[in-house]
């Protein structure tokens, strides 16, 4: 199986930040249900210096993710913009893992690469599966992975899957967990960015 590269990692990202550009306005108005109405504005931002952050040009796979942490922290002054940076750095941490064992990050890894990046995630923003967050996203999708083939389109598939299975039931944390009842029908933002960027 073919290593990840830097220049993989790099170019994931690439397309989250065009897809961030594009769906800015769909993610702001479902954040503005439930929240501050910023979370597509936010995530355009982040993704766009992550970007930027030339990870491309790292010598290896954790170096990259490192770059990339880096450039999310320095722009992020969110909740959900925290949370990728987290993710981020637990990616450079997992691949550095990796390295140290002498081998490259493969495709294969990535389901144990994403449920780190779940749990790291889930201890910073005290959430838990089940509260109708991005981590009932990661979730899926590093149990997605993990049971068959590992690509975006599966990837996808499952954030999609999860954001269905979740419309209708409250948020149980977050400002939109004050009112419940407004929460049900609506999608939670980091879900529906989970969905349409890896879409």
């Amino acid at each position: 199986m073919m290593a990840i590269t830097a220049s993989d990692v790099a170019a994931f990202v690439a397309c989250l930040s065009a897809g961030a550009a594009r769906e800015e306005q769909t993610l702001n108005a479902a954040d503005a249900r439930l929240g501050d109405g910023d979370t597509g504005s936010m995530l355009r931002r982040v993704f766009a210096a992550m970007a930027t952050a030339n990870a491309a040009g790292a010598a290896t796979v954790s170096e990259a993710g490192k770059r990339l942490a880096a450039a999310a922290m320095k722009e992020t002054g969110s909740s959900l913009g925290t949370l990728v940076a987290t993710g981020a750095m637990t990616f450079a941490r997992e691949a550095r893992e990796i390295e140290g064992a002498g081998r490259d990050p493969e495709p294969a890894d990535l389901p144990r690469i994403v449920a780190a990046m779940r749990d790291a995630i889930s201890m910073r923003g005290k959430a838990e599966t089940g509260d109708k967050t991005i981590l009932d996203s990661l979730y899926a999708i590093a149990a997605a992975l993990g049971g068959g083939e590992v690509s975006r389109e599966v990837a996808a598939q499952a954030a999609q899957q999860a954001l269905a299975a979740f419309r209708d039931r409250p948020c149980r944390i977050g400002r939109a967990r004050m009112f419940p009842e407004r929460s049900i029908g609506a999608d939670d933002p980091g879900m529906l960015a989970a969905a349409l960027l890896l879409a």
